[in-house]
């Protein structure tokens, strides 16, 4: 049972993500969604803007079930929440839900190693109506698959559901001609091992050349702040890359300061994360009410 409980809020800040720096982020106005509630949070959000709406997904968790699922929150143009929904649920904890449009189509590939796959779902109906595309086959059930097309070739960056600090620490790669795959696993895998500039944290984009992979700080707490690896070396076989120093809250989002966890373009607007750890008594009863259980 932890003491703390991780707690994130989903935020918009009028800043493109190529622009985000440190200096950029602390002067940034940033417009927060509504919380929703006591042992409730909101996370990873990503989205995409369609007819001068922002159609944001994210995380959406609760202490007392802890099963994540994906939400949906429609914004119109001056930032202010028109609705929110549900986008998809499943028996099984969803979070990390990358939308993106490839192909004519588009897609989400949400987090989902307790289903032990990683399934890419298509749009049936954008926004709120999505079906099971393909499974994508790795090395190893990925977390918080990041997909993004670069130089001819699809890539998707991951760390492996396996031991917690390889969670954290072990970067893979693997690339596809097309989509839907086959996928072929880098046989440098892990490319990187840091908890400090490892686990994806957004989407990716291009600066003076390089691809830029937003990835988390973990070294000191799960999602203590965010480093973009900025991989100047990247084919099938070769794989090179060196961290950029960390982003972390500013102080004016207090109390969401002790981390962040993701820096996901959409337009001209970027969509973060921001933690506050709190002691919760109520959540200590409902985890020692769940060991009981289990007993």
């Amino acid at each position: 049972m932890a003491l703390l409980k991780d707690i994130w809020r989903v935020g918009v800040i009028r800043t493109q993500v190529a622009d985000l720096t440190a200096e950029a982020l602390a002067n940034a106005a940033t417009i927060w969604l509504p919380n929703p509630g006591p042992l409730r949070f909101l996370a990873d959000p990503f989205g995409l803007w369609r007819d001068g709406r922002l159609h944001l997904f994210a995380e959406t968790y609760d202490y007392r079930d802890r099963v994540g699922a994906i939400d949906l929150f429609v914004l119109d143009a001056k930032l202010r929440v028109l609705e929110q929904r549900p986008a998809l649920r499943e028996p099984w904890h969803l979070s990390y839900p990358y939308v993106f449009e490839a192909d004519g189509e588009t897609w989400m590939l949400p987090e989902a190693f307790r289903s032990g796959r990683l399934t890419l779902y298509r749009a049936q109906r954008f926004p709120d109506r999505w079906t099971p595309e393909t499974t994508i086959a790795l090395d190893h059930v990925p977390i918080d698959a990041t997909p993004v097309f670069h130089d001819g070739l699809w890539w998707l960056f991951y760390t492996p559901a396996g031991s917690r600090l390889d969670k954290v620490a072990a970067l893979h790669a693997a690339w596809a001609e097309r989509l839907t795959g086959p996928w072929t696993p880098h046989p440098l895998n892990p490319v990187r091992y840091d908890p400090a500039s490892a686990r994806p944290g957004g989407t990716p984009f291009v600066s003076d050349g390089d691809l830029i992979l937003p990835v988390q700080d973990c070294s000191r707490t799960y999602g203590g702040g965010l480093r973009r690896l900025r991989i100047t070396t990247l084919t099938p076989d070769r794989f090179e890359a060196t961290a950029e120093p960390a982003l972390v809250p500013p102080p004016a989002w207090r109390p969401y300061v002790d981390g962040l966890h993701t820096l996901a373009a959409a337009g001209d607007v970027t969509l973060i994360d921001a933690k506050h750890r709190q002691v919760s008594p109520q959540s200590l009863l409902i985890d020692a009410r769940r060991l009981f259980r289990k007993r």
